[in-house]
């Protein structure tokens, strides 16, 4: 009995690091395989988006007292109502607004630098707390675009892993993917 204890034991501490990636470190040998779901579920995007193919022009301010657009990002079952990353093609649902999208206009992009760290797939960040005004990973401090909040709201800020991409088209941005929802909002760099 005290054998079978001790193989379990040793089981279980070899599993371990299997579990899942600490913060900061490399993902090895691609993006893990998500299932059968559409969205999240450990898939992370082999890349970002594509700039969009729209020319850059002054943005036009959102007119006062205007309510947000309402929009859908569902298109299919298992998608969720916000910008998300499809499993299949990694095709990044609504990051089609353009380099026009008043939303997430700056008039001082990287008004507190760039982010130092590293971008794309082979970098998952783990949250170490916050909330959409300032959260922190690996020692950096970010906040969620105001017109992001609400995509956030299923953030756990303290054990999330995230993946950075820069934004080609919104300059001061950049787009944090969530890997356990597969859905991603605009985050600018604050420290």
């Amino acid at each position: 009995m005290r054998k079978a204890i001790g193989i379990v034991a040793v089981s279980l501490l070899c599993a371990l690091p299997a579990t899942g990636q600490q913060r900061g470190q490399q993902h090895a040998g691609g993006a893990p395989h998500a299932g059968s779901r559409p969205v999240g579920g450990g898939h992370i995007p082999s890349r970002g988006p594509a700039p969009s193919r729209e020319p850059a022009r002054a943005p036009a301010p959102p007119e006062r007292g205007a309510r947000p657009q309402s929009r859908n990002f569902s298109e299919g079952p298992g998608h969720p109502n916000a910008p998300h990353v499809d499993t299949q093609n990694d095709r990044w649902v609504g990051h089609d607004g353009g380099r026009n999208d008043p939303h997430y206009h700056l008039d001082r992009p990287w008004e507190h630098g760039r982010f130092s760290g590293r971008f794309g797939p082979n970098h998952v960040y783990r949250l170490e707390g916050g909330n959409r005004e300032r959260f922190r990973f690996d020692g950096f401090f970010f906040s969620i675009a105001p017109y992001d909040f609400a995509y956030s709201a299923d953030w756990l800020w303290d054990i999330d892993d995230i993946v950075l991409y820069e934004d080609p088209d919104h300059p001061g941005w950049y787009l944090a993917y969530n890997v356990r929802l597969g859905t991603y909002v605009h985050v600018q760099y604050i420290g």
